[in-house]
């Protein structure tokens, strides 16, 4: 009889991730929730219409493994990538300090006509950053090996 495989005989690789579609989006914005990260590392190519964003991942794939091994919670440095980008817009961000450090609520896909839309980044603290696109087209890709979280906790809401 053979055994059901277990989540822990598969290899931890990198997340790379693409969405092209508001639902493979919803997996996009659920591993990046609670990401940190400087106001400084945010670009946006106007000429290769993409908008980047350097963020600071908690790992909600492994947060069930870290309890049940009673070990400190991970982070992970990730891009996440927006392709077809035509216009950015933020709300409540002072992109003059560079101190500031902002955290991800989510990432959502208002459609607009014809495959068009917003793909908008809700912070923390009612900021918005908005990027009007031709086409969906979102990338996550973790780019550094997991390290511990500072805090050595998940992220909790009220």
């Amino acid at each position: 009889m053979a055994e059901d495989a277990k989540f822990e005989d598969g290899g931890e690789a990198p997340l790379h991730l693409k969405a092209m579609d508001a639902e493979d989006l919803q997996v996009i914005s659920a591993l990046a929730q609670d990401a940190v990260f400087p106001g400084t590392e945010m670009k946006w190519d106007t000429k290769g219409r993409r908008f980047a964003l350097l963020i600071n991942r908690f790992r909600w794939e492994d947060q069930a493994n870290a309890t049940s091994r009673k070990r400190d919670f991970e982070r992970v440095q990730a891009i996440l990538l927006v392709e077809d980008v035509l216009k950015v817009s933020s709300q409540g961000i002072d992109r003059k300090d560079a101190d500031t450090i902002l955290s991800l609520l989510s990432v959502d896909f208002e459609p607009g006509t014809d495959g068009t839309g917003r793909v908008v980044f809700n912070l923390a603290g009612d900021g918005a950053i908005a990027l009007n696109v031709e086409t969906l087209d979102v990338t996550l890709k973790d780019v550094t090996r997991p390290y511990v979280a500072p805090s050595r906790k998940a992220p909790a809401h009220p």
